[in-house]
């Protein structure tokens, strides 16, 4: 089975080209979903997450207020790296025991991980290929202003709080822009699905 990554910025489309990806046959999996699962309440992560930053972060029904803890973790560098060193780690054990089970089981031929930090934690050399997702600033700046509900600085703070595209790019194998239409965006995910489907016939003859 070929594992790959689809990465890229905050509200950059990974989640269009994930969504491609899984109608086309792909095993896709969450890490956010994964990290939501890990901060449930009474677990290791959800203790330690209070025990460091206190019963402020919790709501009413003591789950992880994600909204507040997303507010201290874009505007202090430190309590982001301290929030990634304690969660992805987990997230690719979490990976792991997904990819162990999809093989004994067998009928995926490609896993997709979809997590926007897979370079910036140092993962990307676990997979055997890279998607990164990008767009141009404008595009990125609007999207996330309509799907938070944020000024332009806000959003701007955001995007600025992660690695720049320009980093990424050469650590990727596939490249998909979605500054266009949802209908360029499709097209070359599924260019990007007959690429990986390839990669898929090399690893199995040991090219790869």
């Amino acid at each position: 089975m070929l594992v790959a990554a689809l990465t890229g910025g905050i509200a950059t489309g990974k989640s269009v080209v994930a969504r491609i990806l899984g109608e086309k046959g792909c095993y896709v999996q969450n890490a956010d979903l994964i990290s939501r699962e890990l901060m449930l309440p009474g677990g290791e992560i959800w203790k330690e997450l209070v025990r460091h930053f206190g019963q402020s972060i919790l709501r009413d029904d003591r789950e992880i207020d994600r909204k507040k803890l997303s507010g201290i973790i874009f505007r202090d560098e430190a309590e982001r790296n301290y929030l990634n060193r304690l969660t992805h780690p987990r997230i690719l054990e979490k990976v792991q025991q997904t990819i162990q089970e999809l093989e004994r089981q067998g009928g995926y031929d490609i896993y997709v991980t979809e997590a926007a930090l897979v370079i910036e934690a140092g993962f990307h050399h676990f997979y055997d290929r890279i998607i990164l997702t990008h767009c141009q600033l404008e595009v990125q700046v609007e999207r996330l202003c309509r799907r938070d509900g944020i000024s332009r600085e806000q959003a701007l703070e955001k995007i600025r709080s992660q690695e720049a595209t320009e980093k990424k790019i050469p650590l990727a194998h596939y490249l998909i822009d979605t500054s266009g239409s949802l209908e360029e965006t499709v097209e070359q995910t599924e260019q990007v699905y007959l690429n990986l489907y390839q990669d898929v016939l090399l690893k199995k003859s040991g090219l790869l």
